[in-house]
């Protein structure tokens, strides 16, 4: 049986819209069950510090971030991002889903969009590397955007993999940076096996990068009803959650799993609890 630990601020069910609505509305009730089991535990997400924020951005991104009224849970959310890794890299928990409230993924160095405000995976990290022998991360990025930001940052660092299913094929020269063109399933038949057999021919390619950690950057505005719409429905997501797992148990190493982006109540309350339960049972 694993530990899991949930990362959750109570400001991600007031100001979570990410875009529209607020997704969050029905959490954390809607983990009520899932946390009588006795390896499931929820954590309150710390705020990050300005100071741990600036190992990663230049201090004009907290201006930038200040003025931005998508970005008025920046940093819980990155707080519960390195508050998850580090439980992991300490051998606290054994996998972790980590609840957001801004995104992370399109926050370059000095600058944002799509409701990303700060980069809440290099920043945590970073931190990680500090703390701890980890030093080799494998990022998988099924949110249905680039994960530009991300790309920016660790785009020359050789101890970071980046695989993200995104709108074009890309590989980087010595391999650990790769893009998926998936966007072209959208209007295609049984597009969700499709998805999937993408998803399941390139994580192969994870265990001989050898990492410390697996990071799962889950969005589910893939889904046929959201902003991103690639016409995925909730299987889909249930059957890479499951090839997340196989794939972090084969390195044997820990799963992280990252809320990504996402805008309807019901895609939440629908997809999250299924996810949080096979991270506990599987």
């Amino acid at each position: 049986m694993k530990n899991i630990g949930i990362f959750y601020h109570p400001s991600f069910s007031r100001k979570s819209y990410m875009t529209i609505g607020n997704r969050l509305k029905d959490f954390p009730e809607a983990l009520e069950d899932l946390l009588k089991k006795p390896n499931v535990r929820l954590f309150e997400s710390p705020r990050a510090s300005e100071e741990l924020i600036l190992k990663v951005h230049p201090s004009e991104m907290l201006r930038l971030v200040a003025r931005d009224g998508f970005c008025s849970t920046a940093y819980e959310s990155v707080g519960s991002v390195v508050a998850g890794m580090e439980a992991l890299a300490k051998g606290e928990i054994d996998r972790a889903f980590c609840f957001i409230g801004a995104g992370g993924h399109h926050a370059g160095y000095r600058q944002f969009w799509g409701a990303c405000c700060f980069n809440d995976v290099v920043i945590a990290l970073t931190h990680v590397r500090e703390i701890s022998p980890w030093r080799r991360f494998a990022i998988v990025d099924t949110d249905a955007h680039h994960g530009d930001g991300t790309r920016q940052l660790i785009q020359d660092d050789p101890e970071v993999f980046h695989l993200c299913f995104c709108g074009a094929d890309h590989r980087s020269a010595d391999g650990t940076k790769i893009d998926v063109e998936v966007y072209r399933l959208g209007w295609q038949d049984n597009v969700n096996a499709q998805y999937v057999d993408k998803v399941r021919r390139h994580l192969p390619l994870i265990p001989p990068f050898k990492p410390d950690l697996l990071i799962w950057y889950y969005g589910f505005d893939t889904h046929a009803d959201d902003y991103g719409s690639l016409g995925l429905t909730e299987e889909a997501y249930f059957e890479i959650c499951d090839l997340m797992l196989a794939a972090s148990t084969e390195c044997g190493i820990p799963l992280q799993v990252v809320l990504g982006g996402g805008s309807l109540p019901h895609l939440a309350f629908n997809t999250i609890p299924e996810i949080i339960r096979r991270l506990a049972e599987g």
